[in-house]
């Protein structure tokens, strides 16, 4: 199986590709900088066409669009969450994935019964609205909605998409205070992605296997 994975460098990313890479599949590691298999900017339309291009013909099994950012925690109303931080979260957070499986989507066809993972986050959903962090909770709920509509257009392609909240992990994004490590985020993940088949496209599953609401 071939799996490329955006935001490998560090963090859910990086413990996703070990552990795909310890059962012995092939794991294409991206992240815009160094320490991953290649280099490859989310945000930038001719990174994706590069990136794309080093694929050739070569069927892709499962991508999983992991990259992002949360660049507004702990802003406050009165002199946070820039203009610019919009700018940059959505960029990184709907944009990038979009054209992450938009360049992908040959490859993606090329392949029989492949999947596509986001991680999302509970932070986008609806029913979670405790305030602050508007801008990621923004982002979140646009990638959400963005999954949705992908595996509506690529079921009868036969491509699954699942969007997961990976759980409050404890990572730089996440904190110290976070309720699970990175290894137990990735196998419940790969567990979830496993499980991923056309019936369940299109659903919101945390890290444990329970269904979210949007």
């Amino acid at each position: 199986m071939t799996i490329v994975i955006t935001g490998a460098s560090r963090g859910i990313g990086a413990a996703l590709a070990a552990q795909y890479k310890a059962a012995g599949e092939e794991v294409i590691g991206t992240a815009r900088g160094a320490g991953v298999e290649a280099v490859l900017d989310v945000t930038d339309p001719a990174s994706h066409a590069a990136f794309a291009t080093t694929l050739k013909d070569r069927p892709l099994d499962l991508l999983i669009c992991n990259a992002g950012v949360y660049l507004d925690k702990g802003d406050d109303m009165e002199t946070g969450f820039g203009a610019d931080l919009w700018t940059q979260s959505f960029a990184v957070n709907v944009t990038g994935v979009f054209l992450t499986v938009q360049s992908l989507l040959p490859n993606l066809r090329a392949a029989s019964g492949a999947k596509i993972a986001i991680i999302a986050s509970q932070m986008g959903s609806s029913t979670r609205a405790p305030g602050g962090s508007y801008i990621y909770r923004a982002s979140k709920a646009a990638a959400i909605n963005l999954g949705r509509n992908l595996a509506v257009d690529l079921k009868p392609e036969g491509i699954a998409v699942g969007i997961y909240h990976p759980g409050w992990v404890r990572t730089d994004m996440g904190g110290d205070q976070g309720e699970i490590s990175v290894t137990e985020a990735a196998q419940g993940l790969a567990q979830r992605i496993e499980a991923l088949d056309l019936v369940q496209t299109g659903a919101f599953e945390t890290w444990d296997g329970r269904a979210h609401p949007f």
